[in-house]
């Protein structure tokens, strides 16, 4: 059963699903359901969302999806190897740190860290 008042999916929209599909797939192991031409499905082991084709990236201004990282350093290096751009460095920020990135397609995304117990409070 779903659960009530909570966010069910995302729908991201894409100028390329091809792209798109090979840099998530390849970033964090992601499988892809083709629903057409025009959309695909993922899960990423708790949330269902969909990538559509749309001829323009979704805003930059528009809502940003945050994903959890355990080594954002690693994660930087993996986005910019998969075709990816850093849009903002790593920063800090009261209780981690996080940094922002673009894919290949032009849609911007972050990934967030915690900051550890032994960093002393970085």
């Amino acid at each position: 059963m779903r659960a009530n008042n909570r966010i069910d999916y995302v729908e991201i929209p894409v100028t390329d699903l091809e792209a798109t599909r090979e840099f998530f797939s390849s970033l964090f192991g992601w499988s892809f359901q083709e629903w057409g031409d025009e959309y695909m499905s993922f899960n990423d082991g708790r949330l269902d969302g969909g990538f559509r084709h749309s001829e323009e990236p979704a805003p930059s201004t528009g809502v940003l999806l945050v994903f959890f990282s355990d080594d954002l350093e690693r994660d930087v290096e993996r986005v910019k190897d998969l075709g990816g751009t850093i849009s903002q460095d790593i920063f800090s920020f009261p209780g981690g740190r996080r940094f922002h990135f673009v894919d290949p397609v032009g849609t911007e995304y972050a990934m967030w860290a915690e900051i550890a117990d032994d960093h002393g409070g970085e």
